[in-house]
């Protein structure tokens, strides 16, 4: 399978597309792949690109070198607070625009996003993490929040996502404390799905992340709009949008290949129509 390179604009994120799975890396590895407003802005840009691409099914995001994402460039904080400020509410757009673009549309696109974190990921790179919808982690990669280490609230969601994965009570204390946590203790508490060994973990991504390209997309798509949904809305409410869904997944050229298959007593092979 051909693997395709994507100008994103910039060295700080690479992209590219092999079928319908497209990579986007984080490109920073000497400050273990930390966030810049080029680099987000790129990752913004590419996201809208593949979500609104029929071809691809599949998003993949991962860091180069050793790391995942470090979170924002703190080192870049420093020479800010000496440059011309940005004002205030111009700022808060700004941040608001660029985390829905990115966390945001990683967690409603209605195609599966998958994290591959090779390495540490730590304050928003851990909030991009946990926006995608699986994440697969190398076994020696750490996670932690840090935004109290450097005297922020937290930014990408990652409040609501933790609370959401883990409970009030255990998000509190992974963003008040900020402990380091191993990848065994990651997978124990359930913010990973599978631990990797280094010399096995690009294979596993790339099964994985071609298993969910050729599955049935649309109907992959509303699943992840029906568990979003669960998170706030009553039983009621999911039962009906379930059921709107479930009635669309019906007419489409996957679910009939599905039915023929299985008369055939053969697998199906999804075309995400």
């Amino acid at each position: 399978m051909t693997q395709t390179e994507i100008d994103t604009g910039t060295d700080e994120l690479l992209a590219s597309r092999q079928g319908g799975v497209v990579t986007l890396t984080m490109n920073r590895a000497d400050s273990r792949n930390a966030l810049t407003l080029a680099m987000v802005e790129a990752m913004a840009a590419q996201l809208e690109r593949a979500e609104t691409d029929n071809g691809v099914r599949c998003v993949v995001l991962t860091g180069a070198g050793k790391g995942f994402c470090s979170g924002g460039d703190v080192k870049g904080f420093a020479s800010a607070a000496n440059a011309e400020p940005m004002l205030p509410d111009a700022a808060i757009r700004l941040q608001r625009r660029l985390q829905r673009d990115t966390a945001g549309r990683l967690r409603h696109m209605p195609k599966p996003t998958l994290a591959a974190i090779n390495g540490a990921a730590a304050g928003a790179g851990l909030a991009l993490a946990l926006a995608c919808d699986m994440r697969i982690m190398v076994d020696s990669a750490v996670m932690v929040t840090s935004f109290s280490r450097v005297g922020l609230s937290g930014d990408f969601g990652g409040t609501y996502l933790l609370s959401h994965l883990l409970g009030p009570a255990k998000a509190r204390e992974l963003y008040f404390l900020s402990p380091k946590l191993s990848a065994e203790e990651a997978l124990a508490i359930g913010l990973v799905n599978r631990l990797v060994g280094a010399g096995e973990f690009n294979a596993s991504v790339f099964q994985t992340a071609q298993a969910l390209a050729s599955g049935p997309t649309i109907a992959l798509g509303y699943m992840k709009e029906n568990l979003n949904r669960a998170l706030s809305a009553s039983f009621e409410e999911c039962m009906d949008i379930e059921a709107t869904h479930h009635i669309h997944c019906f007419q489409t050229a996957d679910h009939k290949e599905a039915a023929a298959a299985f008369m055939r007593r053969e697998e199906p092979i999804f075309h995400g129509r």
